[in-house]
């Protein structure tokens, strides 16, 4: 019976974490298994439908024997009292013939019913795992997508976010300081250039004076 009922799948959940693991895309992977986990699925339905229909004609003929076989049970007693032994063969023959079938039916009843057990138990398994491995593809996605919008938030804060701020206004820093020292050197050498000029101009007069005084000495007196 449970022969009847397994399938074979190209990839089971107990191997699925192993295929993920080789997979170029896994969702296209997970989508696989829940297409085939779904389509055992509704073959399984099909097939519990059929064996209730099945289990119910059983137990139809099961009950309908078992009511002939108490009917003539019942009527070769009738037989008996009114002392129609040959009526009451008759009754006995049908009675021991129903019981059989009722006998019959009964097993194949009992069986049907087990089939019907077993069926469910691996319907509520193959469910459970498509729910399984759907919850977890939903989760995988949601995941997926978060890492995506996080790497695009990343990009713009690279771009445009502070520390590209921070950046611009510390090349900013560095030129202003550079013209500053700049003007500030072009100061002090102009500051040089007149105190050597003063310099000069000063050594110049002092020579003049000394000039003048060596002359007014050489001048006689009259």
């Amino acid at each position: 019976m449970s022969g009847i009922f397994r399938r074979v799948r190209d990839i089971t959940l107990a191997s699925l974490n192993e295929h993920l693991d080789r997979a170029e895309d896994p969702i296209q992977l997970i989508d696989q298994f829940l297409m085939r986990t779904q389509q055992e699925i509704n073959e399984s339905e099909r097939l519990y439908k059929q064996y209730v229909m099945h289990a119910n004609q059983m137990k139809q003929q099961m009950n309908q024997a078992v009511e002939l076989r108490d009917r003539r049970e019942q009527q070769a007693l009738i037989a008996l009292k009114a002392n129609e032994e040959y009526a009451a063969k008759l009754a006995l023959q049908e009675k021991l013939m129903h019981e059989e079938k009722a006998k019959h039916y009964t097993e194949l009843y009992n069986r049907t019913k087990d089939s019907i057990l077993e069926l469910e138990q691996q319907l509520h398994t193959l469910k459970g795992e498509f729910q399984t491995v759907y919850d977890k593809r939903q989760l995988y996605i949601a995941r997926m997508q978060t890492i995506r919008l996080q790497q695009r938030m990343n990009e713009r804060t690279n771009h445009f976010g502070g520390n590209q701020t921070d950046g611009m206004f510390r090349r900013l820093d560095d030129r202003v300081t550079d013209m500053e020292w700049e003007t500030q050197s072009l100061n002090n050498i102009r500051h040089m250039n007149q105190n050597i000029q003063g310099s000069y101009e000063k050594e110049a007069q002092l020579q003049q004076e000394m000039q003048r005084l060596r002359e007014k000495l050489n001048t006689p007196k009259e």
